[in-house]
């Protein structure tokens, strides 16, 4: 079984920067886009950004790009999160998952709090 496990969140004032960091510790899986998702209180999870396998094709959500960066390492099994120039509606909790074909994997983390103050 996947195990999704993210990392990296915290408090950071407007205009910080944060790096998030998801390792997959479970079944290893390959081949397979990895993404990132938040959750801020009372809204439903979106979509942050896309990583192919290859690492040659990203994809970003209107409201982050410019200022995030998603890499991933396949021989750690890890998928990382560079986040700029944050603001205080980035305010979430942050997931990552594994894309298996067009759908996203069941299998979620815990998440990592990201919290960003005015």
């Amino acid at each position: 079984q996947v195990q999704l496990v993210e990392s990296g969140g915290g408090l950071v004032q407007a205009g910080g920067s944060l790096r998030l960091s998801c390792v997959n510790s479970g079944r290893t899986v390959s081949g397979y886009s990895m993404g990132w998702f938040r959750q801020a209180p009372g809204k439903e999870r979106e979509f942050v950004a896309i990583i192919s396998w290859s690492g040659d094709n990203t994809k970003y959500a209107d409201s982050v790009k410019g200022r995030f960066n998603i890499s991933r390492d396949n021989a750690k099994n890890t998928v990382v999160l560079q986040m700029n120039s944050l603001k205080p509606e980035d305010t979430a909790v942050y997931y990552c998952n594994i894309q298996y074909g067009t759908r996203w994997g069941r299998d979620w983390g815990q998440g990592t709090q990201v919290t960003v103050s005015s």
